[in-house]
């Protein structure tokens, strides 16, 4: 019997049992321990989807979630136009464009390959090469409904069993986690041995999605978050060019009291991303609007003292 996004029902775990299997029943998901809350009680679903959220550990609010019928807290459009604009403004980083071909490349090897994707409630900036030819393989969830998602969750809990995935992909979520190191180990879980993630996290970027924004990372302290992962690159997405774009724009919204006058001087100013190209690496590394990982499963840990000799940026020279 399949679950959601086509994987055996038998793949999936309890979110308030966390180590018993879920059933379906009549369309619906119940959990297989007769002890449980969900025995009885189906999950909640949205357009078909379960919410295998164990609510009473997460900050998405029950009744919220359930009265707005799952959408997400944070305002997202759908017009192409808007969409369009901000392609045009925002970009696509080459070096994502890179790393996601390089990644297609891993996975073209894997016979029936298993592809997660955490916070896939939108189709993420440069991966729609993986979308055009791995979409049979791809599961994705998010803590919102979308037509994206084939299940909703919260990463600090998968309700995967271990084991599982041989690519797990999470780009610009983990600034929207609250605990960002259990979110790594949850997909350190559910890789198979040796298998790969890809993350990209912002570092020199305001606050956005308001109230669900709580930290960021520069590249060492990215990779430090992934030592559980053997390297196999890290570095920036985007640099000192895009950062200044950033700080430019919540510097006129200040001034003018809107974020729309942001958005405005973004557009005016979105050529200053280009002078990411001509910046050196190592300036673009200590100040990079964007890091990314990219990794493998490992059984053993990087040891701290490690991370001082990772350190890519320019000022090395003065220690």
């Amino acid at each position: 019997m399949f679950g959601p996004g086509n994987l055996p029902i038998t793949n999936f775990i309890c979110p308030n049992c966390l180590n018993h299997g879920l059933k379906i029943v009549n369309k619906k998901y119940y959990c297989i321990n007769a002890d449980c809350t969900n025995s009885d009680n189906a999950y909640l679903s949205v357009d078909g989807k379960p919410v295998l959220i164990n609510f009473t550990y997460s900050l998405v609010n029950e009744n919220i979630f359930a009265n707005e019928g799952g959408e997400s807290n944070v305002v997202r459009t759908s017009s192409r136009l808007i969409l369009s604009i901000r392609k045009l403004i925002n970009g696509v980083s080459p070096i994502t464009r890179k790393n996601i071909s390089r990644l297609c490349g891993e996975i073209e090897v894997l016979k029936d390959p298993k592809i997660l994707i955490v916070g896939g409630g939108e189709i993420g900036s440069g991966i729609a090469e993986l979308y055009s030819k791995f979409s049979n393989n791809i599961v994705s969830f998010d803590i919102y409904n979308s037509k994206h998602v084939d299940f909703i969750a919260d990463g600090h809990f998968i309700p995967i069993i271990d084991a599982v995935f041989d690519v797990v992909i999470i780009q610009a979520v983990l600034e929207h986690v609250l605990i960002p190191h259990d979110v790594v180990a949850e997909i350190h879980r559910v890789l198979k041995p040796n298998g790969i993630v890809y993350a990209e996290t912002p570092f020199m970027q305001q606050v956005h999605e308001g109230p669900y924004d709580f930290t960021r990372f520069s590249e060492s302290g990215h990779r430090y978050l992934f030592r559980d992962f053997q390297l196999i690159s890290s570095g920036y997405t985007a640099g000192a060019g895009s950062s200044l774009l950033w700080s430019l724009d919540f510097f006129f919204s200040g001034i003018f009291r809107t974020r729309k006058a942001g958005k405005l001087f973004r557009f005016v100013f979105f050529w200053l991303r280009k002078f990411d190209i001509l910046i050196p690496q190592s300036f673009n590394i200590d100040a990079a609007s964007g890091i990314y990982f990219f990794g493998r499963k490992s059984h053993s840990q990087m040891p701290q003292k490690q991370i001082i000799d990772h350190y890519m940026g320019n000022q090395r020279t003065n220690f």
